[in-house]
């Protein structure tokens, strides 16, 4: 398993990136707010400032071409208001990039135009990346661990954020969970297992709120098996696992050669040993970094099967 290094292949190979612009920004009629009051705990030297990416379309991801993001060193939140009826539920939703940049768009914002359609508050984390979370190192053709959980800790302190600000936001504080792609989908299952103590010191009121998800979207996660062809979970999610663990969803198509379907393979089947509410959807084909982009494959209704609790 070689989880998202296509990305790099695809930086390379692509040679026709194009717009290397400034750090990205979000739409108009948006804007996005650091999630840290004062300095990042855990600060990571990153080589340069922020910098978006325009790719051209391959295989592996439908339609248009899409954005992103390098070198996150300053995390952010979006806030996208739900359209229509407020159905009073919020979801956080990271996006994929291996752990080394964001697909900011095609996992992001995409996800955030679904979910307000269907009246759910929207917030987009820009984490910090490089080396942020569980990566593939093709050096040493092996998983390697951050010194310290970069992105865990972004992603902790948005949902305690989201929790503080429930009732500004016209949210319940007791719906809202976390949708994730790829490396997102690891970050998914990583704060589903990692609530009951912060990885960070706290700094204000928000992060006395609780940070557990009250429900789960992990799709095409990566990073969780420990090897290629194995069903054994990552311990350092495995050995957090409770019965308190967010109920999950999860979904992945078996010729994904980018994370192999043993990721979600091996994370629910310790959720349901755990009695933790988890469903799984396989599919044949429809490979990997997809979206919500519509594709020739019975995978791109993957929306209808999804419903957030109202």
């Amino acid at each position: 398993m070689k989880p998202l290094t296509f990305i790099l292949c695809v930086v390379v190979a692509i040679g026709s990136e194009s717009a290397q612009a400034d750090s990205w920004q979000p739409s108009p009629g948006h804007s996005q707010v650091p999630i840290w009051p004062r300095a990042v705990p855990d600060p990571h030297p990153v080589a340069g400032s922020e910098v978006k990416t325009t790719m051209e379309e391959r295989e592996f991801v439908a339609g248009k071409p899409w954005v992103y993001v390098e070198r996150v060193s300053q995390p952010t939140m979006t806030v996208y208001s739900p359209l229509g009826k407020n159905k009073g539920v919020a979801v956080v939703v990271f996006p994929g990039g291996g752990y080394r940049g964001l697909a900011i768009d095609l996992e992001g914002t995409e996800a955030c135009d679904w979910l307000t359609s269907e009246g759910i508050t929207c917030v987009l984390l820009k984490y910090r990346v490089p080396f942020s979370g569980s990566y593939w190192d093709a050096g040493c053709k092996c998983h390697l661990q951050p010194k310290a959980p970069m992105a865990l800790e972004d992603a902790q302190r948005t949902v305690g954020l989201v929790r503080f600000h429930a009732a500004e936001w016209h949210i319940d504080a007791h719906k809202i969970g976390v949708l994730g792609f790829s490396a997102g989908g690891h970050i998914v299952a990583a704060i589903s297992t990692h609530f009951a103590k912060r990885s960070y010191p706290a700094v204000d009121a928000a992060d006395k709120e609780s940070c557990r998800p009250d429900f789960a979207v992990a799709l095409y996660p990566g990073h969780l098996s420990l090897a290629e062809n194995t069903i054994a979970l990552n311990q350092d999610i495995r050995t957090h696992i409770t019965p308190q663990t967010s109920p999950t969803f999860l979904l992945q198509n078996e010729d994904d050669h980018v994370d192999s379907v043993e990721d979600s393979l091996s994370y629910y089947f310790a959720l349901k040993e755990a009695g933790v509410p988890v469903e799984m959807h396989l599919y044949a084909q429809g490979g990997h970094g997809f979206g919500l982009r519509r594709s020739k494959f019975p995978v791109t209704e993957w929306p209808q099967l999804e419903r957030a609790p109202t």
